[in-house]
């Protein structure tokens, strides 16, 4: 494959705000854990000091932090054209839904922003004792169904898979390990996608879905999700991806893939101009999901009273965890290495 020249930051990765044990993130103030709402512009961006990274959407460009650690990546899309009818067909599934729905605006207000979303997977978190679905209730989750058996979907996300194990092997490796041992775990579970690692999806319902400045705070840390944008819309006007603790403002063409460590490092988009539209797709696995199987498929408290000596060695990984998780970022002489 070919890439473009790498994008170079002043960031240092280690200095990202992971939280203890980094199965999460977190909020570095009030105003970002309930979320961003102030609306920003192009020319306002640029003017704090943002960087503009022009973007074609096929060609992958990678994102590097001081010590040339790939934090990011503009994974781009195939040139073939039936890809990019894909995508145009899996934003007509998206809007057709909606259409049907009838979403109510209860929906289209959340500290992502101000769109309906419904979000489908494998789940472990607050208010759970097991892994489980995502349920968002019978008529959503029909919802869901239908777009997650859509061949299209079923495309972006492989793409998206496949990307993720290009260029961050490593981390793909952890999460192929824990989807495996889930999959061992709990095989009536019934996974997103056969072609992808990531254990939840998220369907970002249009017609204009611009997010507010955000952390999504409990993904795994050291994680990264890939973020599909879809619809006719013209990305040099609108529909950008900032990355606030990066610094930059990357042009989001239609059908394009962009990866990163959603929960540590902050990130919004800006709105499309009028008249356009625009949907998007994201992929992510839950920090809780692989702390939950790091445990032995047990609560940290069913841990401690089951088995306090691992309790307590787990314990005592947290505090290195991070550090060993950022040692899983490639850098680009480590993917150019022969196997």
């Amino acid at each position: 494959m070919h890439a473009e020249p790498p994008v170079s930051t002043a960031i240092d990765a280690s200095d990202l705000p992971a939280t203890h044990g980094a199965y999460g993130a977190k909020a570095n103030d009030k105003e970002e854990a309930y979320g961003r709402k102030k609306r920003r512009s192009l020319p306002e961006l640029i003017g704090m000091g943002f960087e503009l990274v022009p973007w074609n959407g096929v060609d992958p460009r990678p994102i590097v932090d001081m010590h040339g650690r790939i934090v990011a990546v503009l994974a781009g899309q195939p040139r073939d054209p039936t890809y990019a009818a894909d995508a145009a067909a899996a934003f007509a599934a998206m809007q057709a839904e909606a259409a049907d729905a009838c979403f109510p605006s209860s929906m289209s207000k959340h500290r992502r922003g101000l769109f309906p979303a419904i979000n489908a997977g494998l789940y472990y978190g607050k208010g759970t004792r097991t892994a489980c679905r995502l349920d968002n209730g019978k008529k959503y989750n029909a919802i869901a169904d239908r777009l997650l058996d859509n061949p299209a979907f079923k495309r972006l996300a492989s793409f998206a898979d496949a990307s993720f194990a290009l260029w961050a092997p490593l981390i793909y490796q952890l999460y192929q390990q824990h989807d495996h041992s889930l999959r061992k775990r709990f095989p009536h579970l019934r996974r997103n996608f056969v072609g992808s690692v990531f254990s939840c999806a998220a369907f970002n319902f249009g017609p204009n879905v611009w997010t507010f400045k955000h952390r999504d705070d409990q993904n795994l840390g050291f994680g990264w999700c890939a973020v599909q944008a879809v619809g006719p819309f013209d990305p040099t006007k609108g529909g950008h991806l900032v990355l606030w603790d990066l610094k930059l403002v990357v042009e989001f063409p239609p059908g394009a893939t962009i990866l990163l460590p959603s929960a540590t490092v902050a990130h919004s988009n800006l709105p499309v101009q009028a008249g356009d539209k625009r949907a998007s797709f994201t992929q992510y696995t839950p920090g809780g999901l692989i702390r939950f199987v790091d445990n032995g498929f047990r609560t940290e408290k069913d841990l401690a009273a089951q088995d306090p000596e691992e309790y307590e060695r787990m314990r005592e990984l947290k505090g290195s965890r991070w550090e060993r998780g950022i040692g899983l970022f490639s850098t680009i002489d480590s993917l150019l290495e022969p196997l």
